[in-house]
Formats: C-alpha cells, sequence, structure tokens
C-alpha cells in the first residue's frame, strides 16, 4: 500500500467525535435509556470517546462492545454458535441504541451489528455514528452520524488510528 495523504489529525478526530456527541444529545432529548454500543474493533474505542463526551453533556449512558463475527454474511465458517456477540450483556428492550464504528463502507458491517442488536431483544430505536462514510454501499445503510464524508475509489483504503489500538489518534487514505 502506498500512503496518500492524511484526511484528520488527533484534534480533528476530536472535533468530530465532539459534534457527533452533541448530535446524539440533541436528537435524544430526555432519554432515560440510550446506550453507544461499539462494534469491534476500533468502534469500541470510538464508542468509550462518544460516551463519555455524551456524559458531559448530562446525558446518562450505558457503553457495550460488540463483535458481528457470527452475523457476517461474507465470512465461509463462522465461530461457535454460543460465543458472546455483547460484552457485557446489554438488555436492548426498549432501548435507544447507537452503533458505532470507525469506517462505514460496503454496510455489511452495519447490518451484522443491526442483526446482532435485535438477537439480544427489540430496541426502541437503532442509530449509526461513524467518524468516516467512504460510499461504495452494497446494502441500503446510512449513518445518522457522520464525523467526516471521504468520497473514495474501491482501489483506496482508509486507515483509522486510535489508542489503545494505535500510538496515535489521524485518519489517512492509502492506495491499494
Amino acid at each position: 500500500m502506498e500512503f496518500k495523504s492524511y484526511l484528520m489529525d488527533g484534534a480533528a478526530v476530536n472535533r468530530s467525535l465532539t459534534r457527533i456527541s452533541h448530535e446524539i444529545a440533541e436528537r435524544n432529548p430526555g432519554e432515560k435509556s440510550v446506550c453507544v454500543v461499539g462494534i469491534k474493533s476500533r468502534g469500541t474505542a470510538l464508542a468509550d470517546i462518544l460516551a463519555e463526551k455524551i456524559r458531559s453533556l448530562g446525558v446518562d449512558v450505558e457503553t457495550a462492545y460488540l463483535d458481528v463475527t457470527n452475523y457476517r454474511d461474507d465470512l465461509a465458517e463462522k465461530i461457535a454458535e454460543n460465543a458472546v456477540a455483547c460484552v457485557p450483556d446489554l438488555n436492548v428492550e426498549g432501548r435507544t441504541v447507537i452503533m458505532v464504528d470507525d469506517v462505514l463502507y460496503t454496510g455489511r458491517t452495519a447490518r451484522a451489528a443491526m442483526e446482532a442488536i435485535i438477537a439480544m431483544g427489540r430496541p426502541a430505536k437503532i442509530q449509526f455514528a461513524v467518524l468516516i462514510d467512504r460510499g461504495h454501499r452494497e446494502l441500503p445503510v446510512v449513518a445518522d452520524y457522520v464525523g467526516k464524508n471521504v468520497p473514495t475509489s474501491r482501489s483506496e483504503m482508509i486507515v483509522v488510528k486510535i489508542p489503545p489500538y494505535d500510538d496515535e489518534t489521524s485518519v489517512s487514505i492509502w492506495q491499494k
């Protein structure tokens, strides 16, 4: 892969997450049962940051992490049938669930996450927050909250770096 350019530095990522947290708080006023669910792996770090920013706005939110491996439609072999999808166990019944991921691309991960959430119960609402929307949908999935829209070609790759997975916070674009 060949590096093309940085799209966001740490400050820009922070500004986007702050804006998204305000949008979530404004769109869900007075909600008593909001939970932020990070899609593994980098969505979990983003979910932690978003949840903390939302709490600072006076909205009480619960945080959980979702592994969508068993719900993917593009994997030939699933892991164990009794594998835990959500940690900690989350009661989604009647709640507003905000899924969080780093990059929205084909929509297949978002579809798998919705299926996993619905398998846990019947939420009142599911909303979707992403740091980067790069287009090229294969499924009719639209994010409710987007940090940055980045039109890309299929030969490009978006790389999100965020602690604790990486030693810096940035978003860059690479040529495959």
